[in-house]
């Protein structure tokens, strides 16, 4: 497992009704422009460096607050690279098996618009993990949303980068990672609502239990030494109908990003059925373990099946008429 912490700078539309968005099939929040990382190594200290600048194509002129924050103008990006380009050696450089750390959930959502618009692979991530939610937990500092600075400021540590510039941001946040316990972060992280649940008199009633949306069947496997395998395994890749039991009819499980896959299920008896799967590694026992869940389909879940099969079978396409790399 890698750990590769990064953080983004994005352009934005100029205003909320641009016609770019009709060229689009989502409406992108920001157009990656510059691309900072930092790994860390197997002693979670602070190692090797990536800045790539990424050249617009769909909100090119640079918005003027996006422009006075960062630094960032035409003339720096006129010789960036597009982003496939960038993606690539941004990928080669992090290498397999990478869980990226941030500073914040704003990243992750801006990478994988940018990933789906850029018809780009992003089955080699394995997962995404926001520091705050980790920083949080270990300092006993409630849920609230905490800035890096505070957090630089809390451990003692000098600011040595500039501010809002990719790669002087990775850096800062893996200083601060240094100061954090990452052994068990990932069942801290899966569990912080839990940890991060305000503590209760031992006398007060408890909480009535809240169920997760609308499923009608959870499951939970574990013991993987990949996905591959998990997938091999009969009672995570079949569902039986939550109804009458029998065997249901299945589509493709198809990679919706972040370690969840989806697929659609139909009971010739009781109808149709949305199902979703989460994977997640656990680091210190090099397992896999995955959650099912089952819930009534409805025509937004189809849609959203079908959706994602389309982009699939695009870039599907679109990779077959790529040359080869020698």
């Amino acid at each position: 497992m890698n750990f590769v912490v990064v953080d983004l700078e994005w352009n934005q539309a100029l205003n909320s009704n641009s016609p770019v968005f009709n060229k689009l099939p989502l409406h992108l929040r920001g157009e990656i422009i510059e691309i900072g990382a930092v790994k860390l190594n197997p002693d979670y200290t602070v190692g090797e460096e990536f800045s790539i600048y990424v050249k617009p194509v769909y909100f090119r002129k640079m918005h003027y607050k996006v422009k006075k924050i960062t630094g960032i103008d035409g003339e720096k990006l006129a010789k960036a690279v597009s982003f496939s380009q960038a993606f690539d050696r941004f990928r080669d450089w992090c290498g397999d098996d990478v869980t990226f750390l941030t500073w914040g959930n704003d990243d992750q959502g801006i990478m994988e618009q940018n990933i789906i618009i850029h018809d780009q692979d992003w089955d080699w991530i394995s997962g995404w993990i926001n520091l705050q939610v980790i920083y949080n937990i270990q300092t006993q500092s409630g849920k609230d949303q905490k800035s890096l600075a505070k957090a630089m400021e809390n451990f003692g540590i000098e600011q040595t980068r500039t501010a809002h510039d990719a790669l002087g941001d990775a850096y800062n946040t893996a200083l601060v990672s240094t100061h954090l316990d990452l052994n068990n972060v990932f069942e801290q992280y899966a569990n912080a609502d839990q940890l991060l649940a305000p503590k209760l008199p031992e006398d007060a009633e408890a909480a009535e239990p809240v169920s997760p949306d609308d499923a009608v069947m959870q499951e939970h496997y574990t013991g993987y030494e990949s996905k591959a395998a998990a997938f091999n395994d009969e009672r995570v890749k079949n569902v039986n109908c939550p109804v009458c039991g029998e065997p249901m009819t299945g589509n493709k499980w198809l990679n919706q990003g972040d370690q969840r896959y989806i697929s659609l299920f139909t009971c010739e008896e009781h109808g149709e059925f949305f199902a979703r799967l989460k994977f997640k590694k656990h680091l210190d026992e090099n397992i896999w373990d995955v959650r099912k869940n089952l819930y009534y389909s409805d025509e937004s879940r189809q849609q959203l099946y079908r959706d994602k099969l389309k982009q699939l079978r695009r870039r599907g396409r679109n990779r077959s008429r790529r040359p080869r790399r020698t």
